[in-house]
């Protein structure tokens, strides 16, 4: 194999890496027993050699450009993926450590994962754990992440799916509301009302609602006045607050349900589930960190997921 990276050259990444984690050239340089002008030197010999400006200086601060936040992410991937052989090799990599990337839908984050965050941190204290929440679709190549948990798995080869639970869908709506607007007896009953509307950042659409028994794959267009993106929680605010019917995942509600803050409709067409789904480089691939992780979600998920369900299931299309 021909060799493209002489020891300068890693050392150079190196010492960029240190100055775009700092925010500093002198930082960077203290932190690496060097001088401020070696970690200048070394950014420069970078920039030449991607025809690239990686950081944008100021008198008083550096910053990254997009092109060397795009490349700080790849780098820092790869220098930990480097640390991490090494250790596994000579028998030191018994505490996982580092930084570990994850992206994930905002329902499922708030309800399901952020919750066993602190609990995975006091397990392992040597792992730092940043989240990305967002229904959009990411890269891991591109962004630099180790996991993401999706609905649907993607046809690269390269990921690992898991599948985490099948989560019912259930519409839900004030008791004010229900009182003011009349309760829904039937799905057709819908178009009759104000039905909160979420649209995909993937698409661009409205997200049709599903049901049991209506067609083979069970979706149901509706229509309402109020609309967001971007953020599937916007929804259930909007619900609480009385604007309209809304639907969403079970364990999103259920202590609204609970406490009678939320009321459930159209129960006996209900029963329908969406996948969560995790996704992750093959084993070959990983680091400790991510072992630790989709070891320890996958067990802390499994009381959750396996409670039985109030109504059958049915996985939705």
């Amino acid at each position: 194999m021909q060799r493209k990276f002489d020891d300068l050259l890693l050392g150079s990444i190196e010492l960029f890496c240190q100055a775009a984690e700092l925010g500093s050239f002198t930082l960077a340089a203290n932190a690496a027993s060097v001088t401020p002008a070696a970690v200048s030197r070394s950014v420069a010999r970078l920039e030449e050699r991607l025809g690239v400006r990686l950081f944008v200086r100021t008198t008083r601060q550096i910053r990254l450009t997009d092109a060397g936040r795009r490349y700080f992410e790849q780098c820092r991937q790869a220098l930990s993926q480097l640390v991490d052989a090494e250790r596994e090799v000579t028998g030191e990599q018994t505490t996982p450590a580092g930084v570990l990337r994850i992206s994930m839908p905002t329902p499922y984050g708030h309800y399901r994962v952020l919750p066993l965050l602190p609990a995975f941190r006091e397990r392992y204290p040597q792992v730092q754990v940043e989240t990305h929440l967002s229904n959009r679709n990411i890269d891991f190549a591109d962004e630099g992440f180790d996991l993401a948990i999706r609905g649907r798995a993607p046809a690269d080869s390269s990921l690992v799916a898991r599948k985490l639970e099948d989560a019912e869908m259930v519409v839900v709506a004030t008791p004010a509301y229900l009182k003011r607007a009349g309760v829904p007896k039937t799905v057709a009953d819908l178009q009759a009302h104000e039905c909160i509307q979420f649209e995909m950042p993937s698409s661009g659409r409205n997200v049709a609602w599903t049901f049991e028994g209506l067609s083979e794959e069970g979706d149901v267009p509706t229509h309402g006045s109020y609309g967001t993106s971007g953020d599937a929680l916007a929804g259930v605010t909007l619900a609480r607050a009385g604007a309209g019917l809304f639907q969403t995942y079970r364990f999103v509600v259920e202590d609204d349900l609970r406490a009678g803050r939320l009321v459930e409709v159209l129960r006996e067409s209900g029963g329908r589930t969406r996948p969560f789904i995790l996704l992750y480089p093959h084993a070959r691939y990983l680091t400790s960190r991510v072992r630790a992780f989709v070891d320890f979600l996958v067990a802390e998920l499994a009381p959750a997921v396996a409670a039985p369900a109030p109504v059958p299931r049915k996985r939705a299309r």
